[in-house]
């Protein structure tokens, strides 16, 4: 009787078991956030349009940015034949500087340069920064009051100031240029890293490496710097905006490249004295650094909510 009525109850469906944990990797996991993130859609794109241009400044500027523009013997705004303007027998999209050169093609050639600054300065301080802050944080004791008592008085001067100094004693030019912005930025990345790894060398997984014999050396760079590097992703995306101002201004006060490289801060030092009877010779240039910088910011701000695990899509 009991076996007929098992048999005649309907069956129950079985809810699939579902795991526990993601099988998404936390690789995965970043770049969808990431990808979902407004800001940093609207920096990747305006980033890949920067990117794009610099690569392809040969191919779309129009003349030389260091040679001045045939036929032309005075300053002239910015002039294009298809809007009704027949002041020169030429193009000039943005107009024609005080050199008589073409700011159209300047304004191209300096993206690659400016981005070559950002990226190169930001990379320097960052390995440097990174080994610093390693070492100060595993090991400790009196080496980390010695370098982080190095990097606090380098943090007491204002970084412009201490870059303008750096520039005076090493000397004029490009590459002492990015030597200078190089330093000023070494302290802030020791710190970032220094402060992670004091926080993931007391965690168990690496208390466990210890205890199998890993040696210390290993553990510090193959388990708790990897750990320890999230928040110096974002630290250096956003720095390379402040690396690229910097420059600039190093380069508006006559200290970084040298005449007639095409550098935007150096095309608004050059101009400064016509910003009011030739505006445009400031007003490319200015907005050109401005997007540059907009664009790592938001990608920074990106970055940063993409590897926050707190926070949700």
């Amino acid at each position: 009787m009991a076996e007929s009525n098992n048999a005649s109850s309907p069956s129950l469906p079985i809810a699939p078991i579902r795991p526990l944990v993601s099988s998404e990797s936390p690789l995965r996991r970043t770049l969808r956030r990431l990808l979902h993130n407004r800001s940093a859609q609207v920096g990747m794109g305006m980033l890949a349009f920067l990117i794009l241009i610099a690569f392809s400044a040969s191919i779309i500027a129009p003349y030389d940015p260091i040679k001045r523009v045939p036929d032309v013997k005075r300053r002239s705004a910015p002039c294009v034949h298809v809007l009704g303007c027949d002041a020169d027998k030429s193009q000039h999209l943005m107009g024609i500087d005080g050199n008589f050169r073409d700011l159209f093609s300047r304004v191209l050639y300096g993206s690659r340069l400016s981005l070559q600054i950002g990226l190169a300065t930001v990379t320097a301080a960052v390995v440097i920064g990174t080994l610093l802050g390693a070492v100060a944080g595993y090991i400790g004791g009196w080496l980390d009051n010695l370098i982080m008592r190095i990097m606090d008085v380098f943090l007491a001067f204002p970084s412009l100031l201490l870059a303008i100094a750096i520039v005076t004693v090493l000397g004029q030019g490009l590459i002492n240029t990015l030597l200078a912005v190089a330093i000023v930025s070494i302290p802030v990345y020791a710190r970032v890293v220094r402060a992670s790894v004091i926080t993931v060398k007391d965690l168990d997984y690496i208390s466990a490496s210890y205890a199998l014999g890993t040696p210390r050396a290993r553990v510090l760079f193959t388990r708790i710097l990897p750990n320890a590097l999230t928040p110096l992703i974002v630290v250096a995306t956003l720095g390379i905006a402040g690396a690229i101002l910097e420059a600039a201004g190093l380069s508006f006060l006559g200290l970084g490249a040298e005449p007639p490289t095409p550098e935007w801060g150096l095309m608004l030092g050059e101009e400064r004295n016509s910003v009011f009877n030739a505006p445009h010779l400031v007003f490319f240039p200015g907005i050109a650094i401005m997007v540059t910088v907009l664009a790592f910011n938001l990608l920074g701000d990106g970055l940063r909510d993409a590897l926050d695990p707190r926070r949700k899509v």
